[in-house]
């Protein structure tokens, strides 16, 4: 499952975030976006976990808790729009 990570601090490494949520289950990829000129994060990325149950777990557990001093939103990632 893909799942969304937003309100995170600048700061927070992809690294960071992989030890966080394999708490929950074998995390097999981890991805913070940046701004393409600056290089600096958006404050937001993606998580798959591959179970689905442990997926779920982790974002009833991660969901509204703090992480670096900001609360984080967690949910299932939805599909990309191409509709615009």
């Amino acid at each position: 499952m893909n799942i969304y990570v937003g309100n995170l601090s600048f700061k927070v490494s992809e690294n960071e975030l992989e030890e966080l949520f394999k708490e929950f289950g074998e995390v097999s990829s981890v991805k913070i976006i940046t701004d393409k000129f600056s290089g600096r994060s958006k404050g937001f990325g993606f998580i798959t976990i591959d179970n689905d149950d442990e997926a779920k777990k982790a974002i009833e557990e991660l969901n509204g808790n703090p992480f670096k001093e900001r609360d984080m939103v967690v949910n299932e990632a939805r599909p990309k729009r191409t509709d615009y």
